[in-house]
């Protein structure tokens, strides 16, 4: 059985979408089968892999008109695309009994497919946020180290604790990742030190380093592991993903 993996943060810019493409991406370089869900209407996920507007969307299943149908990025990749349209699904699906619930029931027929599902949040705590993290076993918060990206941290803990509560009781925080850090910093340093007062043992040790292959990978429509390998940014989410397999073991 698949786990479930949803990449959360309010703020956008802080490395969200980048973190689930290659930590999904890392998974597969260390042999797992892996599913990208982009749960986010700004479609940043699939517009960065090249994928094209095929017509069977994240909106489409949500909405009960179609099933998940995940589509092939590379091999043991595949990625659940999203549209525009996804930006009125909340509005849509506000009546809807058990509404909190919709995505679950729709991964709930695929997830034995893969070892994991990744999920790329989109920057809000509303519906869609709500039905990823309770479709979720883990929760994992991408945090630029810069001061104004630590604001709304609060927050996001309550917001994960009240779906504990209430919605998943199930759903642990499988950790914190720093991105955008430059050790030459000051600030980026400070910033890291407060998260992990923050945070403790729930702050990764691997840091991901600002790294301009990261920013180019995108534009080539490529994770960072096929745009560039040896770069500092692939041994950084390698690093990650092996760091995240050990925390999930077992589960």
């Amino acid at each position: 059985m698949g786990l479930i993996i949803s990449l959360l943060n309010h703020k956008g810019g802080v490395g969200k979408t980048t973190s689930a493409i290659n930590v999904g991406a890392g998974l597969v370089e260390l042999g797992k089968r892996v599913c990208l869900l982009d749960l986010d209407p700004q479609s940043n996920l699939t517009i960065s892999l090249g994928l094209p507007r095929f017509p069977n969307t994240i909106y489409e299943a949500l909405r009960g008109e179609s099933p998940l149908v995940p589509y092939p990025a590379k091999d043991n990749l595949d990625v659940i695309i999203s549209t525009l349209d996804l930006s009125g699904a909340e509005m849509e699906l506000i009546n809807e009994a058990g509404r909190e619930y919709i995505l679950k029931e729709l991964l709930d027929q695929i997830k034995d497919n893969y070892d994991f599902i990744i999920i790329d949040c989109p920057p809000s705590l509303g519906l869609l946020t709500l039905n990823s993290l309770t479709s979720s076993d883990y929760v994992l918060i991408p945090l630029q180290t810069q001061f104004l990206a630590m604001q709304g941290l609060a927050k996001i803990k309550q917001v994960i604790q009240k779906v504990q509560l209430r919605l998943n009781k199930d759903l642990q925080i499988a950790g914190v990742v720093a991105t955008m850090y430059d050790q030459r910093k000051v600030l980026n340093r400070d910033v890291v030190d407060t998260i992990r007062k923050y945070f403790g043992e729930l702050l990764f040790e691997t840091l991901i380093r600002d790294n301009v292959s990261l920013a180019e990978a995108p534009a080539q429509r490529k994770d960072i592991f096929a745009y560039s390998p040896s770069s500092p940014g692939a041994e950084d989410y390698l690093a990650l993903c092996k760091e995240l397999l050990t925390r999930t073991e077992g589960a």
